[in-house]
């Protein structure tokens, strides 16, 4: 686990090794940061754009429903005849949503762009084990979004079966229009997707193992790294399971065989179909689906980790527990995802134990929301943007994992299971706080990447609305879910029941509306920043972490001459006998000096 690089390999490459075109510079990169760069562009940046619009015309549909609508009409076309917004494409807009959002924005756009930025700069390391290998990795998440985004222009629309795909109606290519065609450019885009995904993974874990500077031991690593090495174990282990369900899914949809399919009459006709289980089809998507949710998340609380602890010019609190937790998070999220399958039948027994694991995983997550706030407590806050959405995420991710506890019992879940409810909860704490783990990350290393700064009071302007929208949108989601409100409805105007929830929902959706329109702000903030932002200082967060130590313009290998020499860990903040209140990890230690490790 100790080996590490001689500080002095690759220093006599010359720093303009080979003349670079456009090509090999913007578009067939080889170099970590422009790759992160790519996958900010692609991922977070475009992939999110459509992600949050289909998110605002879902939520506008529920607010009024069968209203005509000029947006609907002008974006959805034969879909929305006279601006009414057509059953199936909503289901559609449901699946294409909540794909996009969970694999190509929050597990490929936010592993993507800081795993490749950081990963070297912050072990200490001239570029990725592997930078042949990291292009190839982009350039299938590029070809997998092409795909995904092609299947909406195919005649019976996209996939239409929840981005869980669920069989029979995945698995049945007559079962409705968004099974045929469109299912299968979803399953195409996904199997591409997961081989990007595994060759990114290989390639973190590679580096993290191999190419550490001298020095850097794994206790002296940023929490970040730990982050990224772990979410990328995590993808090796769980996404060849969603490949083969993938892989069985096509089988059955095109060669014939039954894995999911069992007695399914169409019309009063029997098919052929015989022995399979749509159940068993559940068991291989949750045992991704789960740990999906920590590859999604633990990033984003690797990043808060790091600019909780510069922010608050302190040590992190609790190093070590928190490494031990992001481990133990790691091996419980493989072992709760009958969870999500209470009422499939499930055997009572099977499902306490579920409940078991589930509620398990809440000790290590409350450790980390602990040591954050402990981290906070007494400290020297800069509260900057970064810090904001780090803050606003320790919010999210308690205030949505308390509802967990519900869902994680198997006889409270029977009760809300597939209502508002679920949505509140895992928007709120998968893809609220991941989403803000994407912010306070890019406004914490924009100068890394762009050697600018973003607009502080922009920031303000942007945390604030999305704040206060994003509560808005799910707060009170929980409550239409306990009075039983089923999601993926399109109308719920045919149910009296539910009449009284109608006000809720518009409620909920200017929030959303509201929400979505500061995005703007913070898009229009990077864009302007980026070519006309105030130029950075090399270390504008007086942070201690090597990236920070690299010239601000970027140049092949990093570091011009030798690498840095680590002899400290990340986190001397306000260290008692020394001048300023940070100490970089190249920097070495007096006599007599104690080294911290928490």
């Amino acid at each position: 686990m100790s080996a590490t690089v001689d500080t002095h390999s690759h220093d006599d490459h010359d720093v303009h090794h080979h003349k670079e075109t456009f090509v090999t510079k913007y578009i067939f990169s080889q170099d970590h940061k422009m790759i992160a760069k790519q996958y900010l562009i692609t991922g977070v940046i475009i992939m999110g754009i459509i992600g949050i619009l289909m998110s605002l015309m879902i939520r506008m549909q529920i607010a009024w429903p069968e209203q005509p609508n000029v947006i609907f009409e002008a974006l959805l076309g034969k879909w929305a005849p006279e601006g009414v917004m057509d059953a199936d494409i909503y289901l559609a807009l449901v699946t294409i949503h909540g794909t996009l959002m969970v694999f190509f924005v929050l597990t490929a756009g936010l592993s993507g762009t800081f795993s490749n930025l950081l990963i070297p700069l912050q072990i200490g390391a001239r570029d990725m084990a592997s930078g042949f290998l990291n292009m190839i990795s982009y350039w299938l998440f590029f070809l997998s979004c092409a795909v995904m985004i092609a299947s909406f222009f195919v005649e019976f629309g996209p996939a239409a079966a929840g981005w869980t795909i669920y069989p029979p109606l995945s698995a049945l290519p007559m079962a409705q229009p968004g099974s045929g065609a469109g299912m299968t450019l979803w399953l195409v885009s996904m199997a591409i997707f997961i081989a990007s995904s595994l060759l990114g993974s290989l390639n973190y874990v590679v580096t993290v193992l191999n190419l550490r500077t001298k020095g850097m031991s794994m206790v002296r690593l940023p929490l970040t790294i730990w982050a990224f090495f772990i979410t990328a174990v995590i993808g090796i282990i769980s996404f060849p399971v969603l490949l083969s369900a993938a892989l069985l899914l096509i089988m059955d949809r095109s060669f014939g065989t039954s894995f999911f399919l069992s007695d399914i009459f169409i019309q009063g006709e029997v098919l052929h179909y015989q022995g399979g289980s749509p159940v068993l089809f559940e068991h291989l998507f949750w045992f991704l689906g789960h740990p999906e949710v920590y590859i999604v998340l633990l990033p984003a609380l690797g990043i808060t980790s790091e600019i909780i602890a510069t922010n608050s010019r302190k040590p992190i609190f609790g190093y070590r527990a928190m490494i031990l937790s992001i481990l133990a998070i790691a091996f419980l999220s493989t072992i709760v995802w009958g969870h999500h399958m209470f009422i499939s039948g499930m055997n009572p027994f099977l499902g306490s134990v579920f409940t078991f694991t589930t509620l398990l995983i809440a000790i290590p997550s409350a450790v980390k929301a602990f040591n954050y706030i402990t981290t906070l407590w007494k400290g020297n806050l800069q509260m900057n943007p970064a810090m904001l959405f780090s803050i606003g995420l320790v919010s999210t991710f308690i205030t949505g994992g308390l509802t967990g506890i519900i869902l994680g019992d198997s006889a409270l879940d029977i009760n809300v299971h597939d209502t508002y409810f679920v949505v509140a909860h895992f928007h709120l704490v998968m893809g609220i706080s991941a989403l803000y783990g994407v912010f306070a990350g890019i406004y914490h290393w924009f100068p890394r990447m762009f050697g600018r700064m973003m607009n502080k009071n922009l920031g303000y302007l942007h945390f604030w609305v999305t704040a206060i929208g994003a509560y808005g949108v799910f707060f009170p989601m929980h409550f239409i879910g306990m009075a039983g409100l089923p999601r993926r409805y399109y109308t719920n105007s045919n149910f009296p029941l539910f009449d009284d929830t109608i006000d809720t929902q518009v409620v909920i959706t200017s929030f959303a509306l509201l929400a979505g329109a500061v995005q703007l702000v913070f898009l229009y903030n990077f864009i302007y920043s980026i070519f006309y932002g105030k130029k950075a200082p090399q270390n504008p967060w007086r942070s201690n972490t090597l990236e920070w130590t690299a010239p601000v313009e970027h140049i092949h290998g990093n570091w011009p001459g030798a690498i840095p020499q680590v002899y400290r860990w990340p986190y001397d903040y306000s260290k008692p006998g020394h001048d300023d209140d940070f100490v970089p990890q190249n920097v070495p230690m007096k006599d007599g000096e104690e080294e911290l490790h928490h």
